[in-house]
């Protein structure tokens, strides 16, 4: 009797060691997944997002990019494709060569169309429901690629009309049931709407409803913080909401300034790191429409970076400090963090921000005779012992001009290590900057920036600055 016992028993292990032994090659095999709130990679460990966005669609020729961000410091990039709706279309070999070089540069690919941005307001926007027909039309290049990408279903989905901004949660829904129906098995990003900042909490109050709309559970929220989000309070409040329900949360894009506000990018990224929120800057190289500001390099040249570039690769809580590779790639595994924020009454934000344009090619203007004058403002952007970043903002007049010239006398016994986007000077504490080539001439109002790494001792005053026009 025993011995058909310890037979059977023994029959039975055998069941469960070749189960086990079936699951676990196919949980490998498996790709990003939400746990807790918090996104995990194929391997099991949490992943957190440091990266930038990348205009592939209007600069396809610009696949050198890819890998100077990872130079950088970058785990992620996020790749504007477009459906051919409003831009020519990125095919199937297309993507399939973008996922390919992200591979080879070992980053995270967060592939996204840019057709919808600010459906409902402008008129060219298509829908939640094109991009989804967009997305199962290459299904090709994506499939077998869930360790590797991230499907970010639609750019900024809705404008600010209120009633069609009101169908965000339906239309968010629908698209994620299409993408599964259709056998997508990839971690879902679903972008706010209001151009992505979710003034008015359709997103974050409809987020539960959305993420158990899906059934794999594998959906990651995206808000953009512009100048919606330029104070602490509306940070932490947004962001501390999706973390106290177990959420998962990204900040898909911001920048360090815009038309519509100057957004609060040392929180953002100092608030992001500290709860293990991802994050992505908008965006490497190429801006036009009037936002060119948010470019982090000149002419997609990685070795001339912009204040904004120095700022979010190298800064506090900058991408270099803070990011870490996906395991995937390394095998090494990131720390999931254990701090959870604490909530405030949120304010009221404004209402409007225009959208985020694809490039133009900007005029060259010669400026004209008359009284040429600029201003220049300054900021420190991080500080630490011993040691600052600032940035200094240019603006003409009223008048364009051809060259500026700003100085300065440091008050505290400062000293100047290391500038960009100027040419930089001094003399004890007497401190001269000119303008280099590509940033001197400004159309009337319009603005640059350059920065540079200091030492401070004590106290870190503002100087006063004097701007002088060419």
């Amino acid at each position: 009797m025993k011995t058909r016992v310890f037979a059977a028993i023994a029959a039975l292990l055998a069941v469960l060691v070749s189960v086990l032994a079936f699951i676990q090659p196919a949980h490998a095999a498996a790709g990003f997944t939400v746990s807790g709130g918090q996104l995990i990679d194929a391997n099991g460990n949490p992943f957190v997002m440091r990266g930038v966005s990348h205009a592939h669609a209007w600069y396809p020729t610009q696949t050198g990019s890819f890998a100077s961000i990872k130079a950088l410091g970058a785990n992620t990039v996020r790749v504007v494709l477009s459906s051919g709706a409003r831009w020519t279309q990125n095919t199937a070999s297309d993507v399939s060569n973008v996922i390919s070089t992200c591979k080879q540069n070992r980053l995270i690919c967060v592939l996204e169309v840019h057709d919808t941005t600010g459906y409902g307001e402008e008129g060219a926007a298509i829908t939640l429901d094109q991009a989804v027909s967009y997305w199962i039309s290459i299904q090709s290049a994506l499939a077998g690629q869930e360790r590797y990408v991230i499907l970010n279903i639609g750019n900024e989905p809705f404008g600010n009309n209120a009633s069609v901004s009101a169908t965000w949660p339906t239309a968010t829904r629908n698209a994620i049931t299409r993408l599964r129906d259709a056998g997508f098995d990839h971690t879902i990003m679903v972008d706010a709407p209001h151009w992505g900042q979710d003034w008015q909490f359709i997103m974050r109050d409809n987020a539960q409803s959305v993420f158990n709309s899906d059934p794999d559970r594998n959906t990651v929220f995206s808000v953009h913080m512009y100048g919606v989000y330029d104070t602490a309070a509306e940070i932490t409040d947004y962001l501390g909401r999706f973390r106290s329900a177990n959420l998962p949360i990204v900040v898909g894009e911001f920048g360090h300034n815009h038309s519509d506000g100057n957004p609060d990018e040392d929180t953002i990224m100092s608030y992001t790191q500290a709860n293990g929120i991802g994050y992505i800057g908008w965006s490497w190289s190429g801006n036009g429409g009037g936002v060119e500001y948010l470019d982090m390099v000149t002419n997609f040249n990685a070795a001339s970076l912009t204040s904004w570039g120095q700022r979010i690769f190298n800064g506090a809580n900058g991408i270099r400090q803070t990011s870490r590779e996906a395991s995937v790639y390394s095998g090494n595994p990131t720390t999931p963090p254990t701090t959870r924020p604490p909530t405030t009454p949120p304010t009221t934000p404004p209402t409007t921000r225009p959208p985020t344009t694809p490039p133009t090619t900007p005029p060259v203007t010669t400026p004209p005779a008359g009284t040429r004058t600029c201003t220049a403002t300054y900021a420190v952007t991080g500080q630490w012992q011993g040691g600052f970043q600032a940035d200094v903002r240019v603006t003409a007049g009223s008048t364009p001009i051809s060259g500026w010239t700003v100085n300065w006398t440091f008050g505290n016994g400062q000293t100047l290590s290391q500038s960009w986007n100027a040419t930089v000077s001094s003399s004890g504490s007497a401190v001269t900057a000119r303008n280099v080539a590509y940033n001197g001439s400004l159309a009337a109002g319009a603005g640059t920036s350059f920065g540079f790494i200091g030492t401070w001792n004590g106290t870190n005053g503002v100087p006063t600055l004097r701007c002088t026009a060419s």
